[in-house]
């Protein structure tokens, strides 16, 4: 290594070093062979150093390669995670993902037999598979709509008293009445019992809407 470092050296200094100094910039041309000893020497200590420093930038550049393949060498180890399902009885969950940001359609009133959840039109086929909307809101108070099973609103019940009360369960149960099978809908405008599946679209008077689930 260092016999060809040092031909290296005497190949840089036969073809750099021994110029005509005028050449280089020189105004008087050095006389005597000490002084043109003497350059030659600083030129070789020169020569030196400046291989020795792209010796360095070499290897640094190697080294900041080799740290850079290291980083984008892409990793054959990690696998895409699968989600699996243990049970297919758990059709709540997957319902609940799946329906995520989801609307009723169509939209569905019922009484308190009536399971909560997304109505769909492929559930109309049996009375016990159609779902009631649990997230209705009214687009004219712009109220969440409130429901209570297995009870009715009285009779005497009025706007001012939806109005005044809602959404307070302990102010509103006092027009509360107990009934089996029965559900009270309200907002802070309109209020229904309802016993049977009812579809929304076919009570004109409501101005309520799915509120997506």
């Amino acid at each position: 290594m260092a016999k060809d470092l040092d031909e290296l050296l005497d190949e840089v200094e036969s073809k750099f070093c021994r110029l005509d100094p005028l050449r280089l910039g020189m105004v008087e041309r050095p006389s005597g062979g000490g002084s043109r000893s003497l350059s030659s020497d600083r030129n070789r200590a020169e020569a030196k150093e400046s291989l020795r420093s792209t010796e360095t930038f070499r290897k640094e550049d190697d080294l900041d390669r080799l740290i850079n393949e290291i980083f984008e060498e892409p990793n054959f180890d990690k696998k895409p995670i699968k989600l699996k399902s243990k049970s297919s009885g758990n059709t709540s969950v997957r319902a609940s993902i799946q329906g995520l940001g989801k609307s009723c359609s169509p939209v569905y009133l019922g009484g308190s037999a009536a399971p909560r959840g997304i109505g769909t039109s492929t559930s109309q086929s049996s009375f016990s598979l159609n779902r009631t909307c649990d997230h209705l809101r009214c687009i004219v108070c712009d109220f969440w709509i409130v429901s209570y099973d297995d009870y009715m609103w009285d009779k005497s019940c009025d706007y001012l008293f939806f109005r005044n009360n809602m959404p307070e369960f302990h102010k509103l149960k006092t027009k509360l009445v107990k009934k089996k099978g029965t559900r009270a809908y309200a907002c802070q405008c309109s209020w229904r019992s309802v016993e049977e599946l009812t579809d929304l679209q076919t009570d004109h008077q409501l101005r309520w809407v799915c509120g997506k689930h």
